[in-house]
C-alpha cells in the first residue's frame, strides 16, 4: 500500500475526526484536535492514500524532554499494512532530533495487535493504569522507548 506521511493540518480535522469515532469509544472532538493543532506542544500527522484519503494519523505531545503518543489510528481496512509503524517511526525520528527522553503511550491490556507493534518498534511495558479505560473498563498498559545520548561532547 502505497501512502505519505505529513503534518496535519486543519483541512484534516473533519476526516480525523470521523476516524477517531470509527477506533474510539471515547473519541476526540474535532474542538479538541484544532486545540491540539494550536499547541505549540503538541503535533499529529496524518498518512494518505495515493487519493489523498485519511488511512491513519497519529498525535504527541512534548513537554520538557518527554513525548506522550495520544492517539494512533488506522482505518480498519489499511491495518497490517505498516501505516501505525511508519507513523511511530517518523515521531522516534522527532523525538531523537529533538532530544526527548522517551516516547511513551498507554493502550489497552487487550489489544495485543498494538501491543505487539510497540514491542517490535522497541516499547517496553512501564507500568499499568488499573480502569484507565471506559467502554469497556479495562486497564492501560504504560509503554515507553526510551533513548539514550552520548554525553561525551569533546571533538575526536
Amino acid at each position: 500500500m502505497t501512502f505519505t506521511i505529513m503534518p496535519m493540518t486543519y483541512d484534516h480535522i473533519p476526516e480525523v475526526a470521523e476516524l477517531e469515532r470509527l477506533c474510539f469509544p471515547d473519541p476526540w472532538s474535532e474542538r479538541l484536535l484544532a486545540e491540539q493543532l494550536d499547541s505549540e506542544n503538541a503535533a499529529a500527522l496524518v498518512a494518505l492514500g495515493e487519493d489523498g484519503v485519511l488511512l491513519g494519523y497519529a498525535s504527541v505531545s512534548v513537554v520538557l524532554d518527554e513525548g506522550y503518543i495520544a492517539n494512533v489510528a488506522v482505518q480498519p481496512y489499511c491495518r497490517r499494512q505498516g501505516i501505525a509503524r511508519a507513523l511511530l517511526r517518523a515521531f522516534r525520528r522527532f523525538a531523537r532530533g529533538s532530544r526527548l527522553a522517551f516516547l511513551t503511550l498507554e493502550v489497552r491490556a487487550s489489544n495485543t495487535p498494538a501491543i505487539a507493534l510497540y514491542e517490535s518498534e522497541d516499547y517496553r511495558e512501564a507500568g499499568r493504569r488499573k480502569n484507565y479505560y471506559r467502554h469497556p473498563t479495562e486497564d492501560a498498559i504504560i509503554m515507553t522507548l526510551e533513548f539514550h545520548y552520548d554525553t561525551d561532547c569533546s571533538d575526536p
